[in-house]
């Protein structure tokens, strides 16, 4: 993400200066007028080369940690800067202890807590901002902390769950590829000059395999680096709009991998909206949040077709059902939510149930993937075996 160096006005006419990761200018300017701020003038900050050895990705578990240790500390009635100020000192992550202090020095300066945050994005999420600001508002810090820790758990815990389903299938198919190059690399030229020593016509499929093993000792720079380019293209497009649609569509299509995906779509689309709607903060913000914290451009664009909608007066449902993502029950409770005025905690409960649904699909993904990598690296191994025996039968057979 691009550095931005921008000049602001405040309301009292004072001139400042700062710095700020953001996707994009306007995204800056978005920035400075939520802080009550006015542009007087932004640019991409010079690229400077930097070596760094001590600095530490900052996890959702440090997060998830600070805020339970934070909302406890405030329930308590210790002071805003103090409970910072002790976070600092005794966090294990020194990315999140330099962002701590920096969140106390602005708080002391006369920032409110939300806005002090809101300046580090890679630590706090706009989802963790808005419902700060919505704590501070309604003077409930506290429960908004202690429900923003409980989010970040399960969130946390879908991720995992989705990724650890991946795990077993990357492991099976780097096994496949490592024992095939073997068989390739050392294995079939042994065979062949055994063969060509004979002097005997090979079989189809042994010419086969053999023409294999001789591209791939030959050219296997050429193999590395059409497999280098055709990872670069597709990341390129991907960083598209429409590429990232269409990637995105095809993953939420993909038999048994798709219907896991759209009901980890689903759980945390209802899960953030829900915490975000119950917290206090606004329909609007709330879908605008959820849409950028989606992880799927077909459901961002859902839900900022759901937005637009309700912003004109309409429902939430009817875009939701228009886009084809969601499962007709999801919209129908949507639905009921929004009539009884009870949207947060039918978002809640869909949640929870597609938290079980995602548990079945890594279960019944896994079950299916297992036996199906057998049978494709048994196949692939005993085909490359068979076919080097096969010269081997006929000229037993020519024997007799």
């Amino acid at each position: 993400m691009p550095m931005f160096e921008y000049t602001a006005r405040a309301p009292s006419g004072q001139i400042q200066k700062g710095q700020l990761d953001a996707p994009s200018k306007d995204e800056v300017s978005a920035y400075l007028r939520k802080n009550r701020l006015i542009l007087v003038s932004v640019r991409e900050a010079p690229k400077q080369i930097t070596f760094s050895f001590g600095g530490q990705r900052i996890k959702t578990r440090d997060i998830v940690i600070f805020t339970r240790q934070f909302a406890t500390m405030i329930n308590a009635g210790l002071p805003l800067v103090q409970s910072l100020n002790i976070l600092a000192q005794q966090t294990e992550n020194k990315s999140l202890r330099d962002v701590t202090r920096a969140v106390v020095y602005d708080v002391e300066s006369g920032h409110t807590l939300a806005d002090a945050f809101s300046k580090h994005p890679k630590a706090f999420t706009d989802l963790y901002v808005n419902m700060v600001a919505a704590g501070e508002a309604g003077g409930i810090l506290d429960t908004i902390l202690l429900r923003l820790a409980t989010f970040l758990e399960k969130n946390d815990a879908l991720v995992r769950k989705v990724k650890g389903a991946m795990v077993y299938p990357g492991v099976i198919i780097t096994v496949a590829v490592g024992a095939i190059a073997v068989l390739l690399i050392f294995v079939i030229p042994t065979f062949e000059s055994m063969f060509s020593s004979a002097g005997m016509e090979l079989p189809l499929p042994t010419r086969i395999v053999i023409g294999m093993s001789n591209i791939l000792i030959g050219y296997w720079w050429a193999g590395l680096l059409a497999a280098g380019a055709m990872v670069f293209a597709i990341r390129q497009y991907n960083s598209t709009p429409v590429g990232r649609k269409q990637i995105d569509g095809l993953l939420l299509n993909a038999p048994v991998l798709g219907d896991m995906l759209r009901k980890s779509a689903v759980s945390r689309f209802t899960r953030t909206l829900g915490t975000l709607v119950s917290s206090g903060v606004s329909i609007l913000d709330g879908l605008e949040i959820t849409a950028k914290t989606a992880g799927n451009r077909v459901v961002h664009d859902a839900v900022m077709e759901s937005r637009h909608s309700i912003a004109g007066g309409e429902t939430i449902a009817a875009p939701l059902e228009k886009s084809k993502v969601f499962p007709p029950m999801v919209i129908s409770m949507i639905a009921v939510g929004e009539q009884t005025g009870g949207l947060d905690e039918m978002l809640t409960k869909i949640a929870d149930f597609y938290d079980e649904e995602v548990d079945v699909s890594v279960s019944a993904l896994l079950s299916l993937m297992e036996p199906a990598m057998i049978v494709v690296l048994g196949v692939i191994v005993g085909g490359m075996v068979i076919a080097m025996y096969l010269p081997i039968f006929d000229m037993m057979n020519a024997v007799q």
